[in-house]
């Protein structure tokens, strides 16, 4: 009875304590996103330019498909902190997701400065893997008439490689696997998962299996051995 009573008091005193950027971290990571909104909301009207509160706001944005906010949060950050390479490769993402909700017109007139943001990140940090990832495939859905080039996104996968051989030979099976070269996508599918036993390069090579390839006993055999 005791214990709970000091519970009962104890745990609404500790959290009248802590400051509400503190408040929204731990909702953050307890997964209750909105009141984390209202949390870092609170931050930003004592301190408007407090950069993690905006980043987190962003992410959550992100998360809720509010392109539009995760724009307005990423821009400010990158402007407060312009040699922050994640910053600007949040915001280009944000950009890029936009993009796909508008009309072609749009679209186009948004594509420079999607690219521009990727490379920004790219020339800030030699190992940013996230945005070499973000322009091969950028380079490989545009079309070559505004800039998609398959020798640009080879040329970042070129690059993962350097920076992470399993990445790098995922990437180059992403690019095979999009122009339909589907057997050099298994190779360099299978040379990510031996470097790796990772699941995403597992999810790579299953999918290919299961729906390009059409081959369910590979897909089923891939399967069982992932789960051992």
């Amino acid at each position: 009875m005791i214990r709970l009573v000091f519970l009962l008091f104890f745990i609404p005193t500790m959290l009248l304590s802590q400051t509400n950027f503190e408040k929204g971290v731990q909702f953050m990571g307890s997964g209750k996103t909105e009141l984390a909104r209202i949390a870092f909301e609170n931050v930003l009207k004592e301190n408007p330019s407090q950069i993690k509160s905006l980043e987190y706001l962003g992410d959550i944005a992100g998360q809720n498909k509010n392109w539009d906010k995760a724009i307005v949060y990423y821009k400010k950050i990158k402007q407060l902190q312009p040699n922050n390479a994640e910053y600007h490769y949040k915001y280009g993402g944000a950009l890029g997701m936009k993009a796909k909700t508008v009309n072609k017109f749009k679209a186009l007139g948004m594509i420079d400065e999607i690219k521009s943001s990727f490379e920004k990140a790219v020339a800030l940090d030699a190992k940013h893997k996230e945005s070499r990832w973000a322009l091969v495939m950028l380079y490989l859905e545009l079309p070559g008439i505004i800039g998609g080039s398959e020798t640009k996104a080879v040329a970042y996968s070129n690059e993962l490689m350097r920076l992470s051989p399993m990445e790098g030979y995922l990437s180059k099976g992403y690019i095979d696997e999009y122009f339909g070269r589907n057997k050099k996508a298994e190779i360099n599918y299978l040379k990510a998962l031996e470097i790796n036993n990772s699941k995403i390069a597992f999810q790579k090579l299953y999918n290919l299996y299961a729906y390009k390839l059409k081959n369910s006993e590979k897909a089923q055999q891939l399967k069982e051995q992932f789960e051992k």
